[in-house]
């Protein structure tokens, strides 16, 4: 899978999970039928935020994005359904290519270097990478607005 369609896939799935938490809350706040939706959707949603915003760190050292550009890609992952946006806007400015640099060119940086591992063995690179996304969504569990 190359950048483009890594952050594609996330940048959607980001979207769809905000899509399906506002019903969960519009359920809840404005029918207050259930709250289940806000239960199951805000859980999915919170590991899906996370999954995104590690993509577009691994994107943005790989593609070697200016920081205006990655943190606007952080920030797209707040309010509802700009993911889609700024994916098509990075496409469109050329910032996401269909191969992955490091998998070409030596690292320059630590975090290209990192970046460059990930990359290089995707086996464990999505192993790596589900296992920080568990233990981001772990610490927002443990330090999250119920405790």
């Amino acid at each position: 899978m190359n950048p483009l369609q890594l952050f594609r896939r996330v940048a959607v799935a980001e979207a769809i999970t905000w899509g399906l938490l506002l019903v969960g809350m519009f359920l809840k706040y404005v029918t207050k039928t259930t709250d289940l939706g806000v239960t199951v959707f805000g859980m999915l949603h919170g590991v899906v935020f996370l999954a995104y915003c590690t993509t577009t760190v691994l994107v943005w050292v790989d593609q070697r994005w200016t920081v205006g550009r990655g943190v606007l890609g952080l920030f797209s992952s707040i309010p509802p359904f700009l993911t889609l946006w700024f994916d098509r806007r990075a496409e469109r400015q050329g910032a996401l290519g269909t191969i992955w640099r490091l998998r070409t060119e030596p690292a320059a940086s630590w975090p290209e270097r990192v970046a460059g591992w990930l990359i290089g063995r995707p086996v464990r690179g999505l192993f790596v990478g589900l296992a920080a996304v568990a233990a981001l969504t772990v610490v927002a569990l443990v330090a999250g607005p119920g405790n």
